[in-house]
Protein backbone atom coordinates (compact mmCIF):
# COMPACT_ATOMS: atom_id res chain seq x y z
CA UNK A 1 0.00 0.00 0.00
CA UNK A 2 3.31 2.02 0.18
CA UNK A 3 2.32 5.19 -2.01
CA UNK A 4 -1.17 5.39 -1.31
CA UNK A 5 -3.14 8.48 0.15
CA UNK A 6 -6.42 8.25 1.40
CA UNK A 7 -7.79 11.56 1.01
CA UNK A 8 -11.59 13.61 0.46
CA UNK A 9 -13.63 13.36 -2.74
CA UNK A 10 -12.89 16.63 -4.72
CA UNK A 11 -15.42 18.15 -7.46
CA UNK A 12 -12.56 17.36 -10.21
CA UNK A 13 -12.39 14.23 -9.07
CA UNK A 14 -15.26 13.32 -11.84
CA UNK A 15 -13.27 12.20 -14.15
CA UNK A 16 -11.68 9.91 -12.43
CA UNK A 17 -14.43 8.82 -10.29
CA UNK A 18 -15.90 7.54 -13.85
CA UNK A 19 -12.61 5.34 -15.34
CA UNK A 20 -12.44 4.17 -11.94
CA UNK A 21 -15.94 2.52 -11.98
CA UNK A 22 -15.51 2.12 -15.72
CA UNK A 23 -11.98 -0.07 -14.67
CA UNK A 24 -14.68 -2.12 -11.95
CA UNK A 25 -14.77 -5.76 -13.00
CA UNK A 26 -18.84 -6.60 -13.21
CA UNK A 27 -18.56 -8.82 -10.19
CA UNK A 28 -17.22 -6.22 -8.14
CA UNK A 29 -19.58 -3.40 -9.52
CA UNK A 30 -22.30 -5.81 -8.56
CA UNK A 31 -20.82 -6.53 -5.24
CA UNK A 32 -20.84 -2.88 -4.37
CA UNK A 33 -23.92 -1.74 -6.15
CA UNK A 34 -26.12 -4.11 -6.39
CA UNK A 35 -25.91 -4.17 -10.34
CA UNK A 36 -23.43 -3.28 -13.29
CA UNK A 37 -22.70 0.13 -13.76
CA UNK A 38 -20.46 -0.78 -16.99
CA UNK A 39 -21.23 2.99 -18.13
CA UNK A 40 -21.67 4.92 -15.14
CA UNK A 41 -24.34 7.76 -15.29
CA UNK A 42 -23.33 11.31 -14.75
CA UNK A 43 -25.61 11.43 -11.89
CA UNK A 44 -23.88 8.55 -10.12
CA UNK A 45 -20.49 9.89 -10.24
CA UNK A 46 -21.75 13.21 -8.50
CA UNK A 47 -23.86 11.39 -6.13
CA UNK A 48 -20.59 9.60 -4.85
CA UNK A 49 -18.17 12.35 -5.06
CA UNK A 50 -20.87 14.79 -2.96
CA UNK A 51 -19.91 16.30 0.25
CA UNK A 52 -22.43 17.87 2.56
CA UNK A 53 -23.71 17.47 6.22
CA UNK A 54 -25.52 14.63 5.25
CA UNK A 55 -22.90 12.55 3.08
CA UNK A 56 -18.91 12.21 3.27
CA UNK A 57 -16.81 10.86 0.64
CA UNK A 58 -13.10 9.51 0.22
CA UNK A 59 -11.41 7.94 -2.16
CA UNK A 60 -7.84 5.90 -2.14
CA UNK A 61 -5.71 7.40 -4.57
CA UNK A 62 -2.17 5.79 -6.12
CA UNK A 63 -0.19 8.13 -8.68
CA UNK A 64 -3.26 10.38 -9.00
CA UNK A 65 -5.14 7.88 -10.15
CA UNK A 66 -8.32 6.10 -8.12
CA UNK A 67 -8.04 2.96 -6.16
CA UNK A 68 -10.91 2.41 -3.70
CA UNK A 69 -13.96 4.88 -2.98
CA UNK A 70 -16.07 4.62 0.11
CA UNK A 71 -19.04 6.91 1.27
CA UNK A 72 -21.18 7.29 4.79
CA UNK A 73 -24.43 8.58 4.84
CA UNK A 74 -25.75 10.02 7.71
CA UNK A 75 -30.15 9.51 8.50
CA UNK A 76 -30.60 5.71 8.12
CA UNK A 77 -31.60 3.12 10.99
CA UNK A 78 -27.87 3.57 11.88
CA UNK A 79 -26.16 7.07 12.81
CA UNK A 80 -24.27 6.62 9.39
CA UNK A 81 -24.15 4.11 6.23
CA UNK A 82 -21.25 3.40 4.63
CA UNK A 83 -20.27 1.70 1.42
CA UNK A 84 -16.77 0.83 0.10
CA UNK A 85 -15.21 -0.46 -3.44
CA UNK A 86 -11.96 -1.21 -3.97
CA UNK A 87 -10.39 -1.68 -7.71
CA UNK A 88 -9.98 -5.62 -8.80
CA UNK A 89 -5.96 -5.41 -8.27
CA UNK A 90 -5.90 -3.70 -5.03
CA UNK A 91 -8.62 -6.70 -3.26
CA UNK A 92 -7.72 -8.41 -0.21
CA UNK A 93 -4.66 -5.86 0.49
CA UNK A 94 -6.44 -4.40 3.49
CA UNK A 95 -7.19 -0.91 1.14
CA UNK A 96 -11.16 -1.19 2.01
CA UNK A 97 -10.69 -1.82 5.74
CA UNK A 98 -8.16 1.45 5.86
CA UNK A 99 -11.28 3.67 3.91
CA UNK A 100 -13.93 2.43 6.05
CA UNK A 101 -11.76 3.22 9.46
CA UNK A 102 -11.05 6.89 8.05
CA UNK A 103 -14.73 7.54 7.12
CA UNK A 104 -15.55 6.05 10.57
CA UNK A 105 -13.03 8.52 12.42
CA UNK A 106 -14.48 11.11 10.44
CA UNK A 107 -18.18 10.22 11.43
CA UNK A 108 -17.38 9.80 15.08
CA UNK A 109 -15.64 13.12 15.15
CA UNK A 110 -19.09 14.07 14.24
CA UNK A 111 -20.93 12.16 16.69
CA UNK A 112 -21.59 8.94 15.15
CA UNK A 113 -21.75 5.95 16.99
CA UNK A 114 -23.28 3.38 14.94
CA UNK A 115 -22.58 2.41 11.38
CA UNK A 116 -24.46 0.53 8.92
CA UNK A 117 -23.97 -1.43 5.69
CA UNK A 118 -26.37 -3.75 3.38
CA UNK A 119 -23.90 -6.26 2.05
CA UNK A 120 -24.90 -8.56 -1.14
CA UNK A 121 -25.26 -12.55 0.80
CA UNK A 122 -22.55 -13.87 -1.70
CA UNK A 123 -19.73 -11.18 -1.10
CA UNK A 124 -18.24 -13.15 1.31
CA UNK A 125 -15.21 -11.53 1.65
CA UNK A 126 -17.21 -8.25 2.95
CA UNK A 127 -19.21 -10.34 5.63
CA UNK A 128 -15.95 -12.34 6.90
CA UNK A 129 -14.52 -8.33 7.22
CA UNK A 130 -17.19 -7.35 8.92
CA UNK A 131 -17.28 -10.45 11.93
CA UNK A 132 -13.58 -9.68 12.01
CA UNK A 133 -13.79 -5.72 12.83
CA UNK A 134 -17.64 -6.08 14.14
CA UNK A 135 -18.01 -9.84 16.26
CA UNK A 136 -21.06 -7.99 18.18
CA UNK A 137 -22.67 -6.32 14.97
CA UNK A 138 -26.22 -7.55 13.85
CA UNK A 139 -27.05 -9.17 10.81
CA UNK A 140 -30.33 -9.16 9.27
CA UNK A 141 -30.48 -11.13 6.28
CA UNK A 142 -33.05 -9.33 3.85
CA UNK A 143 -33.92 -10.35 -0.42
CA UNK A 144 -30.68 -11.82 -0.57
CA UNK A 145 -28.63 -9.25 1.05
CA UNK A 146 -27.48 -8.61 4.64
CA UNK A 147 -28.15 -5.70 6.90
CA UNK A 148 -25.32 -4.48 9.25
CA UNK A 149 -25.59 -2.67 12.36
CA UNK A 150 -22.56 -2.33 14.33
CA UNK A 151 -21.11 -0.30 17.24
CA UNK A 152 -18.34 2.17 15.96
CA UNK A 153 -15.66 1.35 18.89
CA UNK A 154 -14.22 4.58 19.05
CA UNK A 155 -11.51 3.74 21.13
CA UNK A 156 -9.90 1.60 18.60
CA UNK A 157 -11.07 4.03 15.61
CA UNK A 158 -8.92 7.06 17.51
CA UNK A 159 -6.08 5.20 18.67
CA UNK A 160 -5.63 4.14 14.84
CA UNK A 161 -5.13 8.25 14.16
CA UNK A 162 -2.75 8.67 17.27
CA UNK A 163 -0.16 6.71 15.68
CA UNK A 164 1.83 10.28 14.39
CA UNK A 165 1.12 9.97 10.76
CA UNK A 166 -1.88 11.93 9.10
CA UNK A 167 -4.72 9.98 9.14
CA UNK A 168 -4.85 10.12 5.32
CA UNK A 169 -2.01 8.95 4.27
CA UNK A 170 -0.49 5.21 3.81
Amino acid sequence: MLGTQIRPTRPDDEERVTRFLSGLSLQTQTLRFFTGVSRPAASLVRALIALDERRDALVATLDGEIIGHAMSYRGGAADVEVAVVVTDQWQGLGLGPRLIDALLFRAAVRGATTVGMDVLGENRRVLRMIRRQWPDAAMKVVSGSVEVTAMINQAAVFAEYRSGASPLTM
